[in-house]
């Protein structure tokens, strides 16, 4: 067993830390984290309007996530520099404490998911990004794939740059349906050599 905690991702995290990079020791170890369901249903405003990923049982995919080391030993300490980053809610931080027996997240299956993942991987504790997903809020439209695409053909210029950029520099293991319908979409892949295209880190 150990006593330190997971900082646990998926997405921007594994590319920017931004002021979260104090606050962890070493590098992500991609893919060693626990499955939970995935999907890209966020508009998200810090994005320029893109869709980001985050955890969403009705619509994802189970995936498995990376980690990266708090260098924090207080769960909560852990939370708050997270929610730092975010610029989220300690509320939207999710959070399991092995020893505590406790946890917090919009969704109990993810808590029991972590919570056994901390105890068989010998973890103290786990925080996650823990936003929702607001696709219908801001469409009107129940998310879908169909309105998922449609939704990324309405964005233009540096949005659509900032969603295409989002979605292609996720890591491989993001392998949520979206991002599937998009690998054979001839608009999207159109999208990697179209002038102005970002470039993606690996």
């Amino acid at each position: 067993m150990t006593d330190r905690i997971a900082i646990l991702g998926w997405g921007s995290l594994l590319w920017d830390l931004d002021n979260l990079e104090p606050h962890v020791i070493g590098d992500w170890a991609r893919a060693a984290g626990p499955r939970v369901p995935l999907e890209f249903c966020r508009i998200s405003p810090k994005r320029k309007m893109g869709l980001t990923v985050v955890i969403d049982a009705d619509h994802g995919a189970d995936c498995p996530v990376s980690l990266i080391v708090s260098n924090r030993a207080d769960i909560e300490a852990a939370a708050q520099d997270l929610a730092a980053r975010e610029r989220a809610a300690l509320s939207r931080i999710g959070f399991v404490e092995r020893d505590a027996g406790r946890g917090r997240a919009a969704d109990q299956t993810v808590i029991d998911r972590v919570g056994r993942w901390c105890a068989e991987a010998g973890w103290a504790g786990a925080v996650w990004t823990d936003l929702p997903g607001n696709f219908v809020e801001h469409t009107g439209q129940s998310f879908a794939l169909k309105t998922a695409v449609s939704y990324l053909q309405t964005l233009q210029g540096e949005s659509l740059e900032e969603a295409h950029r989002y979605i292609e520099s996720a890591p491989t293991e993001t392998d949520t349906p979206l991002r599937r319908r998009l690998a054979s979409d001839a608009w999207w892949i159109g999208l990697r050599t179209a002038p102005g295209a970002a470039s993606h880190p690996g």
